[in-house]
């Protein structure tokens, strides 16, 4: 299973809204690397919520609820969309800071590539984040 994580403006799409909504069409993405993430990402997936703005904090725990369909914001492009659905909230977010600092976290696309919004996580950056949390 491959694990993920998303990136967000709460004051645009929060993880609070996530929770009230159960469902949202992830959409809008235009960049290619981030495109190909979501193409990659498989139903019942794992991915982390992360805020950006003044939080810039992982906060909650969503699943991809569907494979990539064509991005029904983007007609006639070549972008991608999914659905994701929340898991749950992090018990403690985990600030941009937390991650820069641990040697667990410091390599994750959220760190090393601050505008992508949609990357990859690996097994042992997603169990070190969910540590950072408790």
């Amino acid at each position: 299973m491959a694990y993920w994580i998303v990136k967000s403006e709460p004051t645009d799409y929060g993880f609070a809204k996530l929770l009230e909504d159960q469902k949202v069409t992830w959409s809008g993405v235009r960049n290619y690397t981030a495109r190909n993430n979501l193409r990659a990402m498989k139903k019942g997936e794992q991915v982390l919520f992360f805020h950006t703005g003044k939080d810039k904090a992982v906060v909650g725990i969503a699943q991809v609820l569907s494979a990539a369909v064509p991005d029904p914001t983007a007609p006639g492009e070549d972008f991608s969309a999914v659905d994701l659905g929340p898991v749950r909230a992090l018990a403690t977010p985990v600030p941009l800071s937390a991650l820069k600092a641990s040697t667990a976290t410091r390599e994750m696309s959220i760190v090393r590539q601050g505008r992508l919004s949609v990357g990859a996580v690996t097994a042992a950056e997603w169990k070190a984040v969910l540590a950072l949390a408790r």
